[in-house]
């Protein structure tokens, strides 16, 4: 199943399958999976009632009785069953296949977890060569805008305008899928009883990306010219174990998208929109001002002095790394300054 067939059915899963197959690189995205079809299958009392049987993969290869036990047991509370299966991988193909084909209609529905499978994996085709079982792959794909606002709705969060939903919809393909929807689940927490409308700076002093603010402090001190600060900053990072090859490397990325900027035709308005992952909220207006203020040949020369520090560190040089990058640092805080 998969499309638009499946994001339905992982909204509202249908109580007659027998067994479903959830997998996906992702174990975030597959547990989120996993928690919200069996929710809606036993429902919100199913684990008190003890309607749901957990079963670890390794546990099943030491008794493989226990997923067939579970099926087939009447439990003290009436209502809807799940044996859920976790981690499950192909060595297992052969047990559930079996499984499936004993299912009979009051047995509890199977649902199966697993990570990565290929296309050719025996596991995937026991439920997609089963005539009413399902299987369902969930990859890397950024949520579109009726999962973000599925999300939103059940935070409770209502977006005012259109420029937060444009910064939400960029931060649910800037960060991982667990990470937005731990976001989102944050900013309903947060505005929970705040009668004022969600705002751009809200969502980015609350977003995954808040959490480089250390780092940001650096660049900003650096691309704003202001070559005495570098010091004091950079003990502090050090301090806390950033290594001087990492701030090099996250140096160049933000430069390299300050050039992105600096260097479209059209102007920083548009050279704004060009970069992957798109920036928002106040670091939005701050990377256009810097990119307007070093203009593309200064930022081309801080390029090449950046390029050949990394190539330095990254050599058999003896030069002690710590010293390199700030000196490096300085230079750049410098050629700020014109």
């Amino acid at each position: 199943m998969t499309g638009r067939d499946a994001t339905a059915f992982l909204r509202k899963p249908d109580p007659g399958r027998p067994g479903i197959l959830l997998f996906g690189a992702d174990p975030m995205r597959v547990a989120t999976a996993r928690t919200g079809i069996v929710g809606h299958l036993i429902g919100p009392e199913g684990v008190a009632e003890m309607r749901l049987t957990r079963i670890p993969a390794s546990d099943l290869r030491k008794d493989p009785a226990l997923v067939n036990d579970a099926i087939k047991a009447q439990g003290f509370f009436p209502g809807p069953r799940v044996a859920l299966v976790e981690d499950a991988t192909d060595g297992l193909s052969g047990l559930l296949n079996a499984v499936l084909e004993d299912w009979r209609q009051g047995d509890a529905q199977l649902v199966v977890a697993a990570g990565a499978l290929t296309a050719k994996s025996p596991l995937r085709k026991v439920f997609e060569g089963h005539r009413n079982a399902v299987a369902i792959g969930l990859y890397d794909d950024p949520p579109n805008a009726e999962d973000v606002q599925t999300l939103l709705d059940a935070a409770g969060i209502e977006v005012p305008n259109r420029d937060v939903m444009d910064a939400i919809m960029a931060l649910a393909h800037a960060v991982t899928p667990g990470d937005f929807r731990q976001t989102v689940e944050k900013l309903g927490l947060y505005k929970r009883g705040d009668p004022e409308p969600l705002t751009v700076a809200e969502l980015a002093l609350l977003s995954p990306q808040a959490a480089d603010v250390d780092v940001v402090d650096i660049l900003d001190v650096v691309a704003g010219g202001h070559a005495e600060r570098i010091g004091p900053v950079l003990r502090d990072l050090y301090a806390q174990g950033v290594l001087p090859v990492t701030l090099c490397i996250g140096t160049m990325r933000h430069f390299r998208q300050l050039h992105v900027v600096a260097s479209d035709p059209g102007g920083a308005g548009q050279g704004i929109g060009r970069l992957r992952p798109p920036v928002f909220g106040p670091r939005r207006d701050k990377v256009m001002r810097q990119a307007s203020q070093w203009g593309r040949d200064r930022l081309e020369r801080a390029l090449v002095a950046l390029t050949d520090t990394d190539l330095t560190m990254r050599s058999a040089s003896h030069a002690p790394q710590q010293a390199l990058m700030e000196r490096t640092l300085i230079r750049l805080a410098m050629m700020a300054r014109g």
